[in-house]
């Protein structure tokens, strides 16, 4: 197990001091995401996710979701466009069918994947099926492919198709929680700062796990390469809250920061956000759409 280092503090401070880009002059220049998730059963958790994309200023958003659910979806968010994939008799996604999405994933430069995934074997099929169209499509880097971020069932699925995951190494975002941070190491988790650290070397990956971020060697630009926020309320343990924050972190990463910075901003935005949202109405009972809500104001608190 690594031996965690002291945390660089994510303060206001030190977010100012590194600062997110500039808007750009249209929507072309703030990135776009894909996400891919929303099972028939779970579509909210795939527009939770792209409503905090946009939120956080991605320029555009596409949620590949259940053809049975993509009509609504594409209504409920009609900012984004909402392609169907195949799904099987009770609603999940098969994997197949990329096709459909080819042009959305050569647009994409962030793919978000695992928002409302509901079969931990499919949800393997779907990683297997896009590592193998990338492989296939001729070999990439870190700089030369769109950033990865994988959360809920991706992360679960993620050890079964680790042989595989050359072509988004340097690239992934991962964002578990400390059952799925447990389940991506194959045991408990008893010191969350060093395991959240044993992922990222892992995985290659920038890693997000309840208020500590961190990222392989080499890979930081800022602070020390292990991160812990100083901010937050117990109140975003609610439904949908690990959606808002990977799809505020897509939507940053789609704006052109770095891996490490996306995550950093992204997180903290989150915590920030539950925050103003206790102050408001009390400790518990917000909701995480609520959450999306506060992003833009608080960076622009941090952004000036």
């Amino acid at each position: 197990m690594s031996t965690p280092s002291e945390p660089t503090l994510v303060t206001p401070s030190l977010l100012r001091d590194w600062p997110l880009p500039a808007p750009g002059e249209d929507k072309y220049s703030r990135g776009a995401v894909l996400v891919i998730g929303g099972a028939r059963a779970t579509p909210g958790a795939a527009i939770l996710a792209g409503t905090a994309a946009l939120r956080a200023g991605a320029g555009k958003i596409t949620l590949a979701v259940a053809e049975s659910a993509a009509a609504q979806v594409g209504v409920t968010l009609p900012e984004c466009g909402s392609p169907g994939l195949p799904e099987t008799a009770d609603g999940s996604l098969t994997g197949e069918g990329l096709e459909r999405i080819g042009s959305d994933l050569e647009r994409a430069d962030v793919l978000l994947i695992g928002p409302g995934l509901d079969d931990l074997d499919l949800a393997g099929t779907m990683l297997r099926a896009l590592l193998e169209r990338e492989e296939s499509n001729g070999p990439a880097d870190a700089a030369g492919g769109p950033a990865v971020v994988l959360d809920a069932y991706a992360l679960g699925a993620l050890g079964k198709v680790e042989s595989l995951l050359g072509p988004w190494r340097g690239r992934l975002i991962l964002t578990p929680n400390p059952t799925e941070a447990g389940v991506l190491l194959g045991k408990d988790v008893d010191d969350l700062e060093a395991a959240v650290m044993d992922i990222a070397q892992r995985f290659d990956a920038v890693v997000s796990c309840q208020g500590f971020i961190a990222g392989p060697q080499g890979m930081s630009d800022q602070g020390s390469g292990l991160w812990k926020i100083t901010t937050g309320y117990g109140g975003l343990g609610t439904s949908g809250s690990g959606d808002v924050l990977a799809g505020a972190i897509a939507g940053l990463r789609a704006r052109g920061t770095s891996d490490a910075q996306a995550a950093c901003w992204g997180t903290h935005l989150h915590a920030a956000a539950a925050d103003r949202l206790a102050s408001k109405l009390g400790p518990l009972g917000f909701l995480a759409r609520e959450l999306a809500d506060e992003l833009p104001a608080l960076m622009v608190e941090l952004n000036t």
